[in-house]
């Protein structure tokens, strides 16, 4: 069976070409669930470079579809048969104004599009730059 990755390594994610904001802001809550860009904003911005994206989109896939430990392993051997949606299509990205940097591990951290940071990592040619996915058709 093949296995699919989202990983990316030594690579910065721009924010979309449509993305509405000027500045990075938190993803709102909307209803009682927690939304995929709080999740996802969560785990990244509380453990900057300590997970990958593939362990990142695993690990809220387990939360939100409730996996005992006992499913866990062979969910995920089920979830990377097939692709999955990188970073690049991310509400975080394409909405919400943070651009992801990989590291060479592969480990994710979000910078605010209006930061120095951001602008560091875009400048830096060391570093392979994509931009987000655009959220509406040129």
């Amino acid at each position: 069976m093949k296995v699919h990755t989202t990983n990316y390594y030594n690579t910065f994610i721009e924010i979309a070409e449509d993305c509405p904001e000027q500045s990075a802001c938190i993803p709102p809550a909307h209803g009682q669930n927690k939304t995929v860009a709080q999740y996802q904003f969560e785990l990244i911005s509380k453990h900057p470079y300590a997970f990958t994206s593939d362990e990142i989109l695993f690990n809220i896939f387990a939360e939100r579809n409730d996996l005992s430990p006992s499913e866990i392993e062979l969910a995920r051997v089920e979830f990377f048969s097939k692709g999955q949606a990188c970073f690049r299509a991310s509400p975080l990205t394409k909405r919400y104004g943070f651009g992801v940097h990989a590291d060479k591990e592969g480990k994710m951290a979000l910078y605010g599009c209006e930061t120095k940071e951001y602008k560091k990592m875009v400048e830096d040619p060391s570093i392979k730059k994509v931009k987000a996915m655009r959220s509406s058709k040129k």
